[in-house]
């Protein structure tokens, strides 16, 4: 008998027994994650069905304005999501939204304006997912990495503003490691793409049945537009928060207490 290409709901059903077992394995292990698990796939579920639903009507029926109203949903919905990461750090909801806009934007229209990618609705909202999603996971570690840099090495800022510094300068040192920290995920799964797994969109195109020598085109093209989205959203994020976290005197603001009242390291 042969298997179909793409599961039935019967084999999804099937599927939920490697989440039943997931669930049950952190369950012995006292983990207290077995009811996260559980409510995560329900949820992604749930989602999932949504999604396909209005992507269906998209794709029918909304031409490239769809298109672009979608993205910017989605882009949206990253930015409240990375800005999570780093609640005290100021405008931080604005800071990644402006990011991932701002990497999506560039990104997108490059692969648009040089035909790599058409702006039907089926290849832009795809394409543009995956873009929005990497912008977000470098926004987030970004912004986390900012704010601790900023809650631990306070007292060394301020010393380099008190000997004359910019704003810029006295947190440069600071701002390459938070860049540095958001960028090597996407560097190191550039390096590795292929050795250790066949990645998203080639294993897609395979199963779809494409020869693998025409699906590798795709994912190349997918994981240079990655490379170029963290690094463009983990720069923006750094210069957006820098701005941010300094006044137009170049003093550097006071974090918020976090919930159980202690101050921010000085």
């Amino acid at each position: 008998m042969s298997v179909p290409a793409v599961p039935g709901w019967p084999g999804v059903a099937a599927s939920a027994a490697l989440v039943a077992l997931a669930a049950l394995l952190a369950g012995r292990a006292r983990l207290g994650l077995a009811a996260d698990m559980l409510v995560a796939s329900a949820r992604a579920l749930g989602q999932l069905v949504a999604v396909a639903a209005v992507l269906a009507a998209v794709f029918a029926h909304g031409g490239l304005p769809g298109s672009l109203a979608w993205i910017a949903v989605m882009v949206l919905i990253a930015g409240r999501v990375a800005a999570r990461r780093a609640r005290g750090l100021p405008r931080a909801p604005a800071v990644a939204t402006l990011a991932v806009a701002m990497a999506t934007v560039v990104t997108v229209a490059t692969l648009v304006v040089f035909a790599v990618i058409d702006t039907r609705p089926h290849v832009l909202i795809p394409v543009s997912g995956m873009v929005v999603s990497g912008a977000m996971q470098a926004t987030a570690l970004t912004l986390t990495r900012l704010h601790e840099e900023v809650e631990t090495a306070r007292p060394r800022i301020e010393a380099r503003l008190s000997l004359g510094l910019d704003a810029a300068a006295a947190f440069a040192p600071h701002a390459r490691t938070a860049l540095r920290t958001a960028m090597l995920p996407a560097v190191d799964a550039t390096k590795v793409v292929g050795l250790i797994s066949l990645p998203g969109a080639m294993t897609g195109l395979i199963l779809a049945g494409v020869e693998p020598l025409i699906a590798i085109r795709y994912q190349i093209v997918v994981m240079y537009m990655l490379l170029a989205a963290a690094t463009l959203a983990a720069v923006a994020t750094a210069r957006l928060a820098r701005t941010a976290l300094f006044d137009d005197a170049h003093r550097l603001h006071e974090l918020p207490a976090p919930p159980d009242g202690r101050s921010s390291p000085r």
